[in-house]
């Protein structure tokens, strides 16, 4: 099990450090800032939704556009952490803005991503994994084992899977009509969600049984 605040290797290179102290000298919070990661990936799904009644060239560009608002997304994530600790402006219901927006976007962008390749079923079963590890990690902390943000497919990795889906989405798109790598990429996703549910699972398990003791 691992500390309450998600490692980041982002979180400590300069242009991170340097965007974080300007918004904390803004009269941004880091809840609006929390909020704002709900506005992103509702434009990531809006963006994978139509481009599934939309011509080639206008989905692939859709595809792109889904791509930037998941990585915005992140962003949102990165700093209003940031904000709220290295720039002093945490607030009392700080807790719940960090992280009911997250359910919400990654219901947002998975189940959109299911949309765009017409499988609904499998956006809301990615979803449902990506809801599920983090319920694990916080029933861990619950109980008092820390925050377990184990993957392989954490957050950071599921955003990074489904951007790269969609840009070489738009790519496969444009060049040959086709858009089986989103398929591809959303069925990885919801996989490798569903074996990290598993996994902390077993950790958390393995955590309360050597916790009890003989």
């Amino acid at each position: 099990m691992t500390e309450s605040r998600r490692p980041l290797a982002s979180r400590d290179t300069g242009w991170a450090q340097r965007i974080a102290r300007w918004l904390s000298g803004t009269s941004l919070t880091p809840n609006r800032i929390s909020q704002g990661s709900i506005l992103f990936a509702a434009i990531a799904f809006l963006a994978f939704w139509a481009s599934a009644y939309t011509g080639t060239v206008l989905t692939g560009a859709l595809f792109l556009l889904a791509a930037l608002a998941c990585q915005f997304r992140l962003l949102c994530n990165l700093f209003d952490g940031m904000v709220a600790v290295e720039g002093g402006k945490s607030e009392l219901d700080g807790p719940f803005w960090n992280e009911a927006p997250d359910r919400a976007a990654d219901l947002l962008i998975l189940t959109g991503a299911g949309v765009a390749i017409g499988n609904l079923a499998l956006g809301l079963t990615a979803s449902a994994m990506a809801i599920a590890t983090a319920y694990i990690r916080e029933l861990g902390r619950a109980e008092g084992l820390g925050s377990d943000f184990s993957g392989p497919f954490a957050k950071p990795q599921r955003m990074a899977a489904i951007t790269v889906g969609a840009v070489l989405a738009a790519l496969e798109l444009w060049l040959n009509g086709t858009r089986y790598t989103l398929l591809v990429v959303l069925w990885i996703t919801a996989l490798g969600t569903g074996f990290t549910a598993l996994r902390r699972s077993a950790r958390m398990i393995a955590a309360l049984k050597d916790r009890s003791g003989p």
